[in-house]
């Protein structure tokens, strides 16, 4: 099957889908874009989240066929024009960014605790989080680059 959606505000056309296949895997394999991770496939590590219609989800726990007529965004669709998004470049700077693995998804749930809370708490920062695994940071560094990226839109 096709899966006709818009992807990081571009339309996109995934051919040859299988009907079982998730949106993670039309994500990467279909689509070229890597940024989102394979590693638990159980919606446990939050690795693969991306915002699919606005809302923030586990890309191997979707059907890539549920994609379908809806708007996609990944952690490379965050940026608008050149350069990096303000969370990215937080998690940057307060280097909270070690092997890698887990930073795209914390950096696309770190932008959804945001945009609905500008000015979180640690314990709503830790709550927001609660899905992702890093274990490379102990999150400490996570958590400051969240308070950075916050503090930051304020200003």
């Amino acid at each position: 099957m096709n899966v006709s959606c818009t992807v990081n505000g571009r339309a996109q056309v995934a051919e040859g889908v299988w009907e079982g296949e998730s949106l993670l895997y039309m994500l990467r394999e279909h689509l070229g874009l890597y940024g989102s991770k394979n590693a638990c496939e159980q919606g446990e590590c939050g690795s693969c989240s991306v915002y699919l219609g606005g809302t923030l989800v586990c890309a191997c726990l979707v059907l890539a066929g549920q994609a379908q007529g809806k708007e996609i965004i990944t952690v490379e669709g965050l940026a608008r024009g050149h350069g990096l998004h303000a969370v990215q470049d937080a998690f940057v700077e307060a280097g909270a960014v070690q092997c890698g693995f887990c930073t795209p998804g914390l950096v696309v749930a770190t932008h959804d605790l945001l945009q609905r809370i500008p000015s979180p708490s640690d314990a709503q920062i830790r709550e927001a989080l609660a899905g992702n695994i890093c274990r490379c940071t102990g999150y400490a560094k996570i958590i400051d680059a969240v308070n950075l990226a916050a503090g930051r839109s304020r200003s």
